[in-house]
């Protein structure tokens, strides 16, 4: 596993790295994915993590069906999303699809989840725009439901089961990791009360994510909850180049077509870029910031950066 220690924290930081999902129609290359997550598992980085975005003008293949063929790719590296917009889902068809791939990888799944915000197309979805956060919390009730019990009987205002069943359960018991995505006071605060860990955005600039670690911290303190139990990660939008200009160019142009779609431009500030010595000032930043893990998010030539990142940029953070 790609874990730096680090003797001035007293702790030990795990690496993470995104799995490629920018695919046009026909193009996709089975036999390079495999030799992606391959390799990334041969690196020894923790887990590899897609993302979703089911409307939107980037080909974006979608992230539970990424992760059943990153499953059978792979034997050691743990797979996970960051971030699913929960809210947006059936949660019983939600949860046969997480706990179906928890079966595949052998208890390798971690799960991201998050209300997605008020800017979301909710009418495209059959969600009310102002029930999207009670559906959301409703909906991880029914899916830890579902998964703990061999009979659910369930009355919620949005969902109502009576004597129904579902197996197989999740590999992992009681169910996988749950970490929550959020950046609202009130949302951070929910993860802290709800779920396993906080998994802050690539979209959150590093001081933005200072700011959320605190509040998480707070909220832990006043919830009487140890914060050793509660990990916490980021995306970091990176790339290495020799030239510094053209790796911010090149990853602001990237960003921008990610984000162009939902109105969201000028993310350049988000992004870690340049040479590999200001890729590890960058990612330096996110860790003192209070990452413990952190998820590298290339968004150009995948295998390249991936490789740079773990011979010329991880290992000059110890």
């Amino acid at each position: 596993m790609y874990f730096v220690t680090f003797a001035a924290y007293g702790s030990i930081m795990r690496f993470a790295i995104s799995i490629p999902q920018f695919v046009s129609d026909g193009g996709f290359d089975p036999a390079g994915l495999r030799r992606y997550l391959l390799r990334a598992e041969e690196l020894g980085f923790h887990s590899a993590w897609t993302g979703e975005q089911v409307l939107g003008t980037m080909p974006h293949l979608g992230p539970v069906e990424t992760l059943a063929y990153a499953a059978a790719c792979t034997d050691r590296i743990r797979l996970g999303c960051a971030a699913i917009i929960s809210s947006l889902h059936s949660p019983v068809h939600l949860a046969k699809s997480l706990s179906s791939l928890d079966q595949l990888s052998r208890g390798r799944l971690d799960v991201a989840i998050t209300t997605g915000g008020r800017f979301r197309p909710f009418a495209a979805f059959g969600v009310e725009p102002d029930t999207f956060v009670a559906r959301f919390t409703e909906g991880l009730r029914l899916m830890k439901e579902i998964w703990s019990n061999d009979r659910i009987d369930f009355d919620g205002r949005f969902w109502q089961l009576s004597g129904a069943a579902m197996e197989p359960k999740t590999y992992q018991k009681p169910h996988p990791p749950i970490w929550f995505g959020a950046a609202a006071p009130a949302s951070l605060q929910r993860a802290v009360r709800l779920g396993d860990g906080f998994f802050g955005a690539g979209s959150a600039t590093t001081a933005q994510f200072a700011e959320h670690v605190r509040i998480v911290r707070q909220a832990l303190r006043d919830q009487g909850r140890d914060p050793a139990g509660f990990p916490i990660a980021k995306r970091i939008y990176i790339a290495v180049d020799d030239d510094a200009t053209r790796a911010r160019e090149r990853i602001a142009a990237s960003l921008d077509a990610l984000y162009g779609y939902y109105g969201l431009g000028g993310l350049a500030p988000v992004a870690v870029a340049g040479t590999p010595d200001d890729c590890v000032r960058g990612v330096r930043d996110v860790i003192d910031a209070g990452a413990g893990l952190i998820l590298l998010n290339p968004m150009f030539d995948d295998l390249e950066q991936m490789d740079r990142l773990a011979t010329e940029v991880l290992p000059k953070l110890h």
